[in-house]
């Protein structure tokens, strides 16, 4: 289930990246270059090859996206866990809980994709722009400034989604390994009474 998961994460970030790709493509080459392709673009076979290289172009989205926000990241860490040490440990306390690595999962599963769509939004922006801008149509300026303020728009709130969910999984992470180390000692505090307790009536 997990590794379906990833693999529909990055697919669904490796499509907007193809997407912009092919865009900076056909601005490049030229539409009217590219229209003997168009048969071989909408075969099967290229069909399969698209959803390959999507998926290709999603993990290598997906870890600029990772290294672009890496300091934003480590930052948010630090207001909860003040060394990678303290968030191994925090993490090797919640892996024993199968309902909370759930939760957790999902959490990241969400904020992935909107590190992933971060950066495609950009991506996108800076191809329909160019695209645009190799067009003739009349009004393209105007078409392409509002597309840079959508996608500008976009890319701020895949960034804040990103930042929210990142912050509040740690702040969880950081709640339920405390909540964990002071039910620990509670737990052998009262299986030390019951063995005295059974040293007393034996």
């Amino acid at each position: 289930m997990a590794a379906t998961t990833m693999f529909v994460e990055v697919l669904v970030i490796g499509i907007g990246s193809l997407s912009a790709l092919s865009g900076f493509v056909i601005a490049v080459a030229g539409y009217e270059n590219l229209k003997g392709f168009a048969p071989i673009a909408g075969s099967g076979l290229a069909s399969g090859m698209a959803i390959a290289f999507s998926y290709a172009l999603g993990i290598l989205v997906d870890r600029s996206a990772d290294t672009i926000l890496k300091s934003a990241r480590r930052s948010l860490r630090r207001q909860h866990f003040p060394s990678n040490a303290a968030y191994d440990q925090a993490r090797r306390l919640v892996v024993k809980f199968p309902d909370l690595v759930a939760r957790a999962d999902y959490a990241r599963s969400r904020m992935r994709v909107c590190r992933g769509w971060f950066l495609n939004s950009i991506l996108l922006v800076l191809a329909v722009d160019l695209l645009l801008i190799r067009s003739s149509f009349q009004g393209r300026l105007l078409f392409a400034f509002l597309v840079t303020v959508v996608g500008v728009l976009l890319a701020i709130g895949f960034y804040i989604a990103w930042r929210s969910i990142t912050e509040t999984g740690y702040k969880k992470l950081a709640q339920q390994s405390q909540a964990i180390q002071a039910d620990v000692p509670a737990q052998q505090a009262g299986a030390g009474s019951s063995s005295v307790a059974g040293d007393v009536q034996s």
